[in-house]
């Protein structure tokens, strides 16, 4: 037994198991279907592994302690990734409408819960179309050699390299400032799955192991005290809902073109396997590069200060190697402290390159294009890598737009006469003029703030909302008989308990702790700046004051839509029953 809210009207909203088969029959020539499991299948992979897992997830294993980020990832993508992705893939089969008209048939009360995986669709679409666009730049510059992002510019009219190239390197000066030109300021407007392909080529392609390792190994060693953060919960948490896609209405809009009795709980741990494995596989990739990045960095900076020792200190060439610098370094120390004080000796840390953080949509721009200009044929990898990202991208973006566009049918937002083409057109344009945003000197902090805000706290909201309108309004025995129907047998323990307890418990500990802790912090972001003291390395500056409407409206209306709908339709309905007493 489970407590279960009063529903009036519920059996009359939905068709019975013999209507079921009925209906698959009678909407055969009117409705979409797939054509077979695999298309379906490979859709739904097309549409969960997109560019967040190339950038997004190394990213914010590199922001929280590394290997530390895969322990709640891992754990949250059991206990909460797979039950809420077999929840949305069932109620979709079994009511056969997309995402609002699912929330709407079994309560009209939960109509928000569509309307607030919409916007949350549309939120990131906008951002995402802006990643496709830096993508498609890459691609047209990468038929050029050598690179443009292989050594600096010259100054105009004269032989001197750009000073603020040479002071960075020439990947982060292309990206930060021939592709984006960044401001300094956010307010300062002015068959073959070719990304394993292509990963698995870098791998084979990595001729010094014993750098890549390095990044591995940072990769696999946690730090136990990121565990201990609420943000590294939320983070792990909202990157299951991003890399599975769930929330966002489209998972829900594909099943409901399935067969009635297909098996959705098969697909929802086959896709759970592919995700995840997706996901560890492209940040070990990634962090493979970004141990050579730093050993790189490491070696250039132990070579600049032995070349100042010898320029100091009557020492020979052979005297003095990176192997026995420290050494070297030590004994002289020792015996010349005063000289050694004078010199301009860099400190030069591993572990503080490792920790270098890239901004997780500049990874995929940086890490991996200066990784491609130390291969053979440069140019011809990255043209493959940046195809690959764009064909990453648009998978994505597929759904992302089914769950914009079949929402807006299901409201009636738009004449019924309109053709799709029509409706997704305009869609389109308007997400265009808003990312017009995004293509500011200004636009990858705004890209950052949404993917920050946009892509985290909504999505873990609807998935609780989801999760208590299937289990306590719609009815988690009703559900059980529904799947049994479905697939042939009920549901075990483990989507039981899930289902009722752990995953809605974990999901709101999480919101709860990360409001708390984030009421107590200044809110900072990254940004370039060839005028700070830190520079080359980005700096962390906090927000303007007037951006915290900004997050309101990309984080707290989505968030907030379930509830003030369900209270606007009480509203309305109280007031339809007083009119027809008075009549």
């Amino acid at each position: 037994m489970c407590l279960e809210f009063t529903n009036p009207g519920l059996d009359l909203r939905i068709p019975n198991h013999e209507d079921l088969d009925r209906m698959e029959k009678e909407e055969s020539g009117n409705r979409p279907k797939w054509d077979n499991k695999s298309q379906y299948i490979l859709t739904c992979v097309g549409f969960c592994i997109g560019i967040g897992n190339v950038w997004r997830f190394p990213y914010l294993c590199q922001s929280h302690g590394g290997g530390a980020f895969l322990i709640p990832y891992l754990t949250l993508l059991v206990l909460e990734g797979m039950p809420l992705l077999l929840l949305e893939f069932a109620i979709g089969q079994r009511l056969r409408k997309g995402s609002v008209g699912v929330w709407r048939t079994i309560s009209p009360y939960l109509t928000g819960i569509g309307i607030a995986s919409m916007l949350v669709s549309f939120l990131i679409g906008l951002y995402y179309n802006t990643l496709i666009a830096w993508i498609i730049w890459y691609l047209f510059n990468s038929f050029r050699d050598p690179l443009p992002w292989t050594e600096c510019p010259l100054v105009d009219n004269g032989t001197e390299f750009v000073p603020e190239c040479q002071q960075s390197s020439p990947v982060d000066y292309y990206f930060y400032r021939e592709t984006l030109n960044s401001s300094a300021s956010i307010s300062d407007s002015g068959g073959v799955h070719w990304p394993i392909v292509v990963s698995l080529c870098y791998t084979l392609l990595n001729h010094d192991y014993q750098h890549y390792l390095i990044g591995i190994e940072y990769l696999y060693t946690p730090d136990i005290d990121e565990l201990l953060k609420p943000i590294t919960w939320l983070d792990a948490g909202a990157q299951v809902f991003y890399a599975f896609s769930i929330a966002w209405g489209g998972l829900i809009s594909f099943s409901s073109y399935n067969p009635v009795h297909n098996n959705c709980m098969q697909d929802a741990v086959i896709l759970s396997a592919i995700t995840g494995f997706t996901s560890i596989y492209a940040a070990t990739v990634t962090y493979t590069i970004i141990g050579f990045r730093a050993t790189e960095k490491y070696d250039h900076c132990v070579s600049e200060n032995i070349m100042t020792l010898l320029n100091t200190f009557d020492l020979r060439d052979e005297n003095v190697t990176t192997s026995n610098y420290e050494a070297v370094f030590n004994d002289l120390n020792s015996s010349y402290p005063d000289t050694v004080l004078g010199l301009d000796i860099k400190t030069c840390d591993m572990q503080t390159f490792l920790n270098e953080g890239v901004e997780g949509t500049g990874l995929a721009f940086i890490v991996f294009t200066e990784a491609i200009t130390k291969m053979p044929g440069s140019p011809g990898w990255s043209v493959l890598f940046f195809i690959m990202l764009l064909c990453l991208g648009v998978s994505t973006l597929f759904g992302n737009i089914e769950g914009v566009v079949v929402p807006l049918k299901d409201l009636n937002m738009f004449p019924q006469n309109w053709p799709q083409e029509a409706l997704t057109g305009t869609t389109c344009i308007v997400a265009f003029i808003i990312s017009l945003l995004f293509a500011q000197p200004s636009g990858i902090y705004w890209v950052t703030l949404f993917d920050n805000f946009a892509g985290s706290v909504p999505l873990l909201t609807i998935g609780l909302f989801e999760m208590i309108a299937v289990v306590y309004i719609y009815g988690i025995d009703r559900f059980n008989r529904d799947l049994e129907f479905m697939i042939g047998h009920k549901p075990s323990i483990f989507w039981q308990v899930s289902w009722r307890f752990i995953s809605p418990v974990i999901i709101l500990f999480i919101l709860i702790f990360y409001m708390v802790s984030q009421a107590q912090e200044e809110l900072t972001y990254l940004v370039w700046d060839l005028n700070s003291e830190e520079f080359p390395s980005l700096t962390l500056v906090p927000y303007p004051s007037w951006i915290n409407v900004i997050i309101f409206l990309l984080a707290g209306v989505p968030s907030l839509t379930v509830p003030v709908y369900a209270l606007c339709r009480l509203v309305y309905v109280c007031k339809k029953k007083n009119v027809s007493r008075e009549n």
